[in-house]
């Protein structure tokens, strides 16, 4: 069995973005060599997510909104957490939008759905931040 890591960076120049990161996971399965077996994507930060849906940019404007009215920034005064920092929203809007993904591998591809894309989702940016690709397989 093939066992592949890497490290992939991110600094956003908002607080609030969200990547597509599939290209770049495309070319860590391609550089795996791995054809049968399982890619593992996660965020190595607690202010960001990596989930899985649609490119579609109504879709993202979408979740901006939706994760605001659940879990709005302003005030920091709301949040207990913010006593140092002022970024509990963003903790929340990370475990609502998923800490990781798990696809398959299939032939040396990405095994999707239609439509779907792995993205890099950041609540708390403007800072360096990274998330782990571990392909393991055959």
């Amino acid at each position: 069995m093939k066992s592949y890591r890497k490290e992939l960076w991110f600094n956003t120049a908002s607080r609030r973005e969200f990547i597509n990161i599939t290209p770049q996971i495309e070319e860590c399965v391609k550089e795996s060599g791995v054809k049968e077996g399982l890619v593992l994507c996660n965020a190595m930060h607690i202010t960001a997510s990596v989930f899985i849906n649609d490119d579609e940019s109504g879709l993202h404007h979408d979740f901006e909104r939706f994760l605001e009215k659940l879990a709005p920034e302003k005030p920091y005064s709301q949040y207990e957490h913010n006593g140092f920092e002022d970024n509990a929203d963003a903790h929340l809007k990370r475990t609502i939008m998923g800490r990781e993904v798990v696809v398959a591998i299939t032939d040396g591809k990405l095994d999707f759905g239609p439509w779907e894309q792995i993205f890099y989702g950041e609540f708390d940016g403007k800072r360096r931040k990274r998330v782990l690709v571990k392909i393991i397989g055959e």
